[in-house]
C-alpha cells in the first residue's frame, strides 16, 4: 500500500489525463459495439481499475479498444440477430460470451501463456489491425450522415415479406417444441398467426432491415442509397468533428483533441438548439450487476460464440502486452506477462457482469498516463475514478451528444489503427512465393488475406486462416532451409567430408555415400524420398552418414523406410555410420534396426564402416 501511494501527485494528474482521453472514446466504442454510450463507460470504469489493481503493469491504462470492440460488435450483432432483434433478451447470453472470454484470459495467465504471445507472426497481427480499421470507418460512413436503415420507410418495406416468413418460421418452432402437429390441424397456427400486428411485422422488418446493412459488406451495399438520403446536418456535425481532432493537435498535444472535438461540436450543436439525433440516454446511477448473466441466457445461444470468446481473449491478450513493451520502453521497466493477464481477465470478467464492452491496454491512454507523471497502478484506478464522477455526475449532459460527433471519433480511430508501417513495406519485402509464373511475398500474402476475410467474412475466422497459412509457409521454408542443409536434393553431388579423403578411387563406383545433416521430419521428407535418384547404377553399396543428423519425426521414419525397402529390393547393402540416440530409438521402434539393417552393418566410426567395405565390396580395379 505504502509504494501505491508513493508517486500519488503524478499518479492522480496521470490518471486525470488517461481518463479525459479515454472518455469520449468509451462513448464512441460502446454506441460501435451495439450496447449503448453506458456500456462503453462501464467498461472503461470496471476494467480500468481492476486490470491496474491486479495486472503486472504499473502504468497500464486499460479500457475498450478498437480491436476488441470490432470483435465485440461481430458477437453482439449474431447474438441479437438469433434473439428476434432483440438486445433485451440477448444481453444475458452476449455478457456470458464476454465473461467467458475473461476467464480465458485469467486461465491463459496462470497457465503461463502470457510469454507466447509475442509468437504471433507480424503479418497475421498487422492484417488483422487494417481490417479494423477498415471496418470502423466504413461502418461509421452510414451514421456519419445521419443514415439508419430501419429508420428509412421504403427500405424497410422491401423487408415485409421477408418478415412474414421470418415469423411464420419462428410459430412453427415454436410449435414444434410444443409437440404440435401442425400438417395435422393448422388451426393452431392460424390462431397464433392472428395475433400478430403490423407493428410486429414491421418491427420484424426493420431488424432484416438494420441487419442487411450491417458490417462492411453490408454498408456498401446500401451506401448508394444512403447518399441519396444524407442527413446534411449529421454530415457537418461529424465533418467538424474530424476537422477539430485533427486541426487541435497541430496546436497543442496538451489537450486531447477528440475531448476538445466533442465539448465544441456538442456544445454549438446543443446551444444553437439544432435538431440533431443524440446518442442514447446514459444513466447517472451507480452501475449494478445484470443478474441475468447468471440465471436467464441459454446455452445453446452461447455455445456457437466459445471460439469468438478465446479470441477475445487471445486478442485482448496481445493487445495489452504490446501496450506494456510500450510502457516499459517508456519508464526503463519490465512488466509481469502473465500477472497482466489475469489482471486483464479479472477486469473484463468484472466488466461483463455489470454490462460492460470488453476491452484491453490501451497504448494512447498509457502513454498519455505516462507523460503526465503517473508511475504506479493508482494512475490506472484514478482514471476509473473520474469516468465514474462522469457517469454520476454527467450523465443526463452526456446523453445530449449527437451520434454524428461520436461517429467523427470514430472515423479517426479507425484511420489511427491501420498499420502504415507494414502497408508502406509491401513493395520492398522479398517475393520468395511462386503460384504459377508469378511470385509474391509470403508475408504481403498473409497480411492481404487476414485484411480481406476480416474485412468481409469474419474477423474470428480470418485470424484463424491466416495463423495456418503462416504456419504452413514457415514450415516449407524451414522444410527448404533443412533439405538444403541435409544435402537431400535428389540432383545434388555429394561432398566428400574430411576423413573421406582416404577412401579408395577404385570403390566410387561401388559404394555411394549419403550424408545426413539436420534433422529428418516431415518439412524435408519430399527430398529425400528421391534418393535412389542419386544413386549411380554401378553401385552396389550405399553408406549413410546419420552423425549430424540429431533428431527424426515420425514422417522422417516412415520416409526413411521406404526408401530402405527400395534399396534392398534392388539388392543395393545398407550400411548405417554413427546412428545417434534419438533416431536410433526410432528405428528401433518399428524394426528398421534390425529387420532392415542389421547391428552388423551399424558402425560407430567411418573408419570402421571403411574396414568391411574393404572386405566385402568387390573392387573391380585392384592395383598392382
Amino acid at each position: 500500500m505504502k509504494n501505491l501511494f508513493s508517486n500519488f501527485k503524478g499518479d492522480l494528474f496521470g490518471g486525470i489525463t488517461a481518463g479525459i482521453v479515454a472518455l469520449p472514446l468509451a462513448l464512441a466504442f460502446g454506441v460501435s459495439s451495439g450496447l449503448g454510450p453506458s456500456a462503453g463507460l462501464y467498461g472503461a470504469i470496471f476494467i480500468s481499475f481492476f486490470a491496474a489493481l491486479f495486472g503486472g503493469t504499473n502504468t497500464q491504462i486499460s479500457g475498450p479498444t478498437a480491436p476488441m470492440t470490432a470483435v465485440s460488435m461481430v458477437v453482439i450483432a449474431g447474438i441479437v440477430a438469433t434473439n428476434d432483434g432483440s438486445l433485451e433478451k440477448a444481453l444475458p447470453a452476449i455478457l456470458v460470451v464476454f465473461l467467458l472470454a475473461g476467464l480465458i484470459q485469467i486461465g491463459l495467465g496462470l497457465l503461463g501463456i502470457g510469454k507466447y504471445i509475442r509468437y504471433i507472426p507480424y503479418p497475421v497481427v498487422s492484417g488483422f489491425m487494417t481490417a479494423i480499421g477498415v471496418i470502423i470507418l466504413v461502418t461509421q460512413i452510414l451514421p456519419a450522415i445521419g443514415y439508419y436503415p430501419k429508420e428509412d420507410a421504403e427500405f424497410v418495406k422491401i423487408y415485409k415479406p421477408m418478415a412474414e416468413q421470418v415469423i411464420l418460421e419462428n410459430i412453427l418452432k415454436e410449435e414444434a417444441g410444443e409437440g404440435v402437429l401442425v400438417l395435422n390441424d393448422f388451426k393452431e397456427t392460424i390462431f397464433k398467426a392472428e395475433d400478430i400486428t403490423e407493428a410486429d411485422k414491421l418491427k420484424e422488418a426493420q431488424t432484416l432491415a438494420n441487419s442487411e446493412a450491417s458490417g462492411v459488406i453490408g454498408a456498401i451495399k446500401v451506401l448508394p442509397r444512403a447518399l441519396n438520403n444524407i442527413n446534411w446536418l449529421e454530415l457537418i456535425l461529424a465533418l467538424s468533428t474530424i476537422i477539430i481532432i485533427y486541426g487541435f493537435k497541430k496546436i497543442t498535444t496538451a489537450i486531447p483533441s477528440a475531448l476538445v472535438a466533442l465539448i465544441v461540436v456538442s456544445g454549438v450543436a446543443y446551444g444553437f438548439g439544432l435538431k440533431y439525433r443524440p446518442i442514447e440516454e446514459i444513466p447517472s446511477d451507480f452501475p449494478m450487476p445484470n443478474l441475468g448473466i447468471f440465471t436467464e441466457f441459454d446455452l445453446n445461444s452461447v455455445t456457437p460464440y466459445i471460439f469468438t470468446a478465446l479470441t477475445l481473449a487471445l486478442l485482448g491478450a496481445i493487445d495489452s502486452l504490446l501496450t506494456s513493451v510500450v510502457a516499459d520502453n517508456m519508464t526503463k521497466t519490465k512488466h509481469k506477462p502473465n500477472k497482466e493477464l489475469v489482471g486483464q481477465g479479472i477486469g473484463n470478467s468484472i466488466a461483463a457482469v455489470f454490462g460492460g464492452i470488453p476491452g484491453a491496454g490501451a497504448t494512447i491512454r498509457t502513454v498519455v498516463n505516462i507523460n503526465a507523471g503517473g508511475k504506479t497502478k493508482l494512475s490506472g484506478m484514478m482514471a476509473s475514478i473520474l469516468l465514474l464522477i462522469v457517469l454520476l455526475a454527467l450523465g443526463p449532459i452526456a446523453s445530449k451528444i449527437p451520434a454524428a460527433v461520436l461517429a467523427g471519433i470514430l472515423v479517426t480511430v479507425g484511420l489511427g489503427v491501420m498499420d502504415y508501417k507494414g502497408l508502406k513495406a509491401i513493395p520492398s519485402l522479398p517475393k520468395d512465393l511462386s503460384i504459377g509464373p508469378f511470385k509474391f511475398s509470403s508475408e504481403v500474402v498473409i497480411m492481404l488475406v487476414v485484411l480481406i476475410l476480416s474485412s468481409i467474412w469474419n474477423l474470428v475466422y480470418a485470424v484463424g486462416v491466416g495463423l495456418v497459412i503462416a504456419s504452413l509457409m514457415f514450415i516449407k521454408k524451414m522444410g527448404d532451409l533443412t533439405a538444403e542443409r541435409s544435402d537431400v536434393k535428389s540432383l545434388e553431388k555429394e561432398v566428400n567430408w574430411p576423413d573421406e579423403a582416404a577412401f579408395p578411387l577404385s570403390l566410387q563406383e561401388e559404394v555411394f555415400i549419403k550424408h545426413l545433416k539436420g534433422p529428418l521430419f516431415f518439412g524435408s521428407t519430399s527430398e529425400f524420398q528421391h534418393l535412389a535418384d542419386q544413386i549411380p547404377e554401378t553401385a552396389s553399396t550405399v553408406i549413410i552418414r546419420m552423425g549430424r543428423m540429431e533428431y527424426m519425426d515420425q514422417s522422417g521414419l516412415y520416409t526413411l523406410e521406404d526408401v530402405l525397402i527400395g534399396l534392398r529390393k534392388s539388392g543395393i547393402d545398407i550400411l548405417f555410420v554413427d546412428v545417434l540416440n534419438q533416431p536410433r530409438y526410432m528405428m528401433e521402434r518399428v524394426g528398421v534396426i534390425p529387420d532392415l539393417i542389421p547391428e552388423q552393418c551399424i558402425f560407430n566410426t567411418f573408419d570402421e564402416c571403411l574396414l568391411w567395405v574393404k572386405s566385402n565390396v568387390k573392387d573391380k580395379f585392384p592395383t598392382s
